[in-house]
Formats: structure tokens, sequence, C-alpha cells
């Protein structure tokens, strides 16, 4: 049911063959043992790495393959059409090293950027706090310069390899009477004093994926690991790096939208009801054939955006319209392919049941398409 996207070329369609290799090879056989465990584990972070496979579109000279958001997008969707959706891969590839590439000093990127796309450091962006979500205007946790430091102060939830990282960079109140101008992004290395890990939270879906609380309590970090030339930029930042992000997310819910389809196709094409298959019954031809054109006007839509994106034309109104309107199709799908399945799709050995929890959280990460429809409005 997938379909070629319009930007692939062979280069990219051979890339995305060995992505998909390793991740049913390497991946598919341990998602159980890691949604048992709530994490994945490092020795598979840096076989990714050693497959090339992570900070593909970061430029060579910092250790990453030197390709463009296509690269990261057909990982994307192999990771997606494998389902395999533990590891963390777009949040420590797509969005924390394009922050560092973007706006961190050349030490910057020469420290972390290698050892991210070697797999040998984990990274992770700490925005949303216990009383914060989609409002990063009420952002809490405080840096305070002290000499040549700064000293941290707050907490943070829901973040995205968490668990693994080895570096967050932390939205932090830098200036309280500036502010949206008050704000700074900080690089905060696992193991200062006074940072912890909390509860490895337990989630609806994403089960392997790990997802924890942070706590600062006066954690020290040199003024040097401020990301931008000067205090108060951060605001700014996470709003040029957002549309990525968002449109990461659009990539694979039309990945996991094709998977879903195709799975269904298939099951419905061998399950028999009343001496036929499942599929014989117009209801579920139509549903399918309702499904699939979502999925292809879906993918014409994404490919428009990335296509977008590779020119530097993408603006935050077009990829708030892709992640709420991608993301919302992706639950509509999987609902509907789910409900053709009968009990069995309620099983937890059948993916597609996996693939109706993994989806809800799309339309809440990355900005709430509540948020995405204000942003859109006010466009019009």
């Amino acid at each position: 049911m997938a379909h070629q996207p319009l930007w692939m070329d062979s280069d990219l369609a051979a890339l995305q063959d060995m992505a998909r290799g390793f991740f049913v090879k390497e991946c598919a056989p341990r998602e159980e043992e890691w949604a048992h465990q709530q994490c994945v584990d490092r020795h598979t972070w840096r076989r990714a790495g050693e497959q090339g496979l992570l900070c593909l579109s970061i430029p060579e000279q910092y250790g990453g393959g030197g390709g463009s958001f296509a690269h990261e997008a057909v990982v994307a969707q192999a990771q997606a059409h494998s389902l395999t959706p533990s590891i963390g891969i777009g949040v420590h590839s797509v969005i924390v090293a394009h922050y560092i590439l973007a706006y961190g000093t050349e030490d910057q990127k020469h420290t972390w950027l290698p050892r991210m796309a070697s797999g040998e450091v984990i990274g992770a962006v700490a925005m949303t706090e216990p009383g914060t979500g989609s409002d990063l205007q009420a952002i809490k946790t405080k840096a305070v310069v002290d000499g040549d430091d700064y000293v941290i102060d707050g907490a943070k939830t829901f973040i995205s390899n968490g668990f693994n990282a080895d570096i967050v960079l932390t939205v932090c109140q830098t200036d309280k009477s500036a502010g949206a101008r008050g704000f700074s992004l900080i690089i905060v290395e696992i193991g200062r004093a006074g940072f912890s890990r909390g509860r490895n939270l337990k989630k609806m879906g994403l089960h392997g994926q790990d997802t924890c609380e942070l706590s600062f309590s006066g954690v020290r970090v040199p003024r040097a690991n401020l990301l931008g030339v000067a205090e108060g930029q951060g605001f700014a930042q996470l709003m040029q790096q957002l549309p990525q992000e968002r449109l990461i997310l659009g990539v694979s819910a039309v990945a996991t939208m094709e998977k879903a389809v195709e799975l269904t196709v298939a099951y419905t094409k061998e399950r028999k009801a009343f001496g036929k298959t499942v599929f014989d019954f117009q209801n579920t031809r139509f549903t399918l054939a309702e499904c699939a054109t979502v999925v292809r006007v879906a993918r014409s839509f994404l490919d428009e955006c990335v296509g977008l994106h590779l020119a530097g034309e993408l603006d935050a109104d077009t990829a708030a319209m892709a992640k709420w309107w991608l993301t919302e199709q992706q639950n509509i799908i999987a609902d509907r392919c789910l409900q053709l399945f009968g009990g069995y799709g309620y099983m937890d050995e059948y993916p597609i049941s996996k693939i109706f929890a993994d989806s809800r959280i799309q339309k809440i990460y990355g900005g709430t398409n509540e948020i995405m429809k204000e942003i859109i409005s006010r466009s019009l």
C-alpha cells in the first residue's frame, strides 16, 4: 500500500531498505523486551550509529551523514513500516542534533555531534514541566548566573529519551522580566551534582520508548553551555526548529497509516466469517477504500511539505497544518482498521492494537493539535 514519495531517489530508496533491515533484524525481536523494561538498551543505539542511521542530516565535518531531511524522513518511514517505535531516533537526530548544529558554538558542535552520530551520546530536549505543556512561556525552571556558571533549579516531565540521555537541552528562564525573550536553552550533561531522573513513566502506548521526569536542584553548568550567542534566544530557537519537529511527526503519521491499511487488507483477505472472507463484505471493502484514499491524500500533502522543507520554504503555518491533520488522520485510520480486526484487534499480539495505542500521543506532543489550529488561525 505504501507509495514512493515524489522526493525519493535511488540512493534514498537504498537507505530506506538498509534502515528497514536494521529495524526488522535488530529492533523488532526486542520490542517486547524493551516494552517491559521501558527503554531501549544502549548497545542498540551504538549499533544504529555504526549503521549510519543517526544524525544523517548533520554535516560530515561534525561526524554526521552529510544528508538532508529526506534522509531522516526515509529512516522514520522505515521505522514506522517495521513496527519498531521504541528507539527515539527522531528526537535525537532530527531535533536535538539540529539545535546544536543551528545554534551551538564550534566547540559545542565538535564536542557533541560526532558522539551523537556514533550513538555514544544520546540526546533529549526538556521543555514540558509538571505545570506547563504547550504554553512554553509559562516555564518555571530557572538558570541564574553565578560567576562562570549557571545554577539551574526546576523540574521537567514527559521527556522523551530522558532516561537514556547523556545531554539534555534544557529550556530555562534566564530573565523573568523579559517575557518570551527571557528564555534560554542550556546544555546539561547528565551526572552533574543536583541533577536526577525521576520515574520512567508508564504510558498508554510507546511502552519501549523511555519517557521520564527530570529534576534540577542547584545544578551547576558552565556558562559556555548556553546554546546561542546570548541569553534570551531560547523561545526564538524553539519556534525556528519546531516546524521540522512537526514535519517528522507527519512523516511517521503517514507511514503508520500506510502500514495499518496494509496489515488490515492482508488480515481481512484471510479471516473468514459467514463462509467468506471479511474482505468480501462490501462494508469492509468500502471502509478500506476510504482509508486507502485518505492515506494517498495524506501522502501527497506530506510530499509537498517535505519538498518545501528541502527547499527551505516550509513555514510554521504549513508545518502546523501537516502536524494536526496528518496525526488526526493517523488516529482515525488506526481506529477504523482496528475495527475490521474485530476482537483480535484489541489483543496486543496483533500489531494493529499497538498502532492504535501508540498513535494517540501524536495528537499531543510536538504541540497539541489544538495549538496547531491556533497557529494556523493566526495566518488567516
